[in-house]
């Protein structure tokens, strides 16, 4: 069958077509998702070293302005004046380490270099502390924090440091993504129920979309509000507090709503009494 003997004799050249074609067609596909992530790369990199530089500038500005203003005679000869500019330096100075802080902290996360010092810990004393911290901040903006503290027991092992930091972020993000001339409102509240500690930050805020709730955990990922410095910090907030709480072996999830708001939820395992 003469038929038969030429698809002999092609199969072996059909076989390695075939085979040719799909290595093309996996190198192809290779180079596209190699240059896609070099791109998402490059435009991480960008963002955070503008975001960085940003930082950096307004605290160093600040810091300029007011040092010029100590050296007017009429504020050397005004000790109150003198006090508060000096206040003013020591603010920036603090926020600028600040800054510097969360940066090394990230490098040390991405190493795995940070030891939890595990020790007994009340939530709500956490809580308590962090929402005190933010009184100037929302009263600058006629805001509140309504505490509903409704967990039997909240006790739980945890490094206080960074159980407390983790607790800012989420209070600080709150804060910063505010909705424009809307006083921004914002609930903690805690449950527990035997095993299990729950805590709950909710907020009035601009809120994010479904593909921003995906991304937000990722390091260095800041949502786009129109104006890229409209919100300070480095995109690393939220990373951090996600490597926290799966630190102490917690569970974090958030959800969001467009121009209504966002949610985050914590559940943490009770000490053992």
């Amino acid at each position: 069958n003469i038929k038969g003997l030429v698809l002999k004799s092609l199969i072996g050249q059909i076989i390695v077509s075939i085979l040719f074609t799909i290595i093309i067609l996996a190198a192809f596909t290779l180079t596209v998702r190699t240059m896609l992530r070099q791109k998402k790369m490059a435009e991480i990199k960008n963002d955070f070293i503008n975001n960085m530089t940003h930082e950096f500038k307004t605290p160093i500005a600040t810091i300029s302005l007011a040092v010029d203003a100590m050296r007017n005679d009429k504020v050397i000869q005004d000790r109150s004046k003198l006090t508060y500019f000096s206040d003013i330096i020591k603010e920036e100075n603090q926020r600028m380490n600040r800054q510097v802080e969360t940066i090394l902290k990230a490098s040390q996360l991405e190493k795995q270099e940070v030891d939890l010092n595990l020790k007994p810990v009340h939530v709500h004393d956490v809580i308590k502390d962090v929402v005190d911290n933010f009184t100037l901040q929302l009263a600058d903006k006629n805001g509140m924090v309504e505490l509903d503290l409704e967990a039997q027991t909240d006790l739980i092992d945890a490094d206080e440091v960074h159980f407390s930091n983790l607790v800012n972020n989420l209070v600080d993000n709150a804060v910063k993504y505010a909705k424009e001339n809307t006083p921004p409102v914002i609930k903690l509240s805690t449950q527990s129920n035997g095993k299990h500690f729950t805590m709950k930050i909710e907020d009035n805020g601009i809120g994010m979309n479904r593909d921003t709730v995906k991304r937000i955990f990722e390091k260095f990922y800041r949502a786009h509000t129109g104006n890229v410095h409209n919100v300070k910090g480095f995109g690393l907030g939220l990373s951090y507090v996600k490597t926290m709480v799966e630190a102490h072996d917690g569970d974090i999830r958030a959800e969001s709503t467009l121009g209504k708001g966002s949610t985050f939820t914590i559940d943490m395992t009770l000490k053992k009494v």
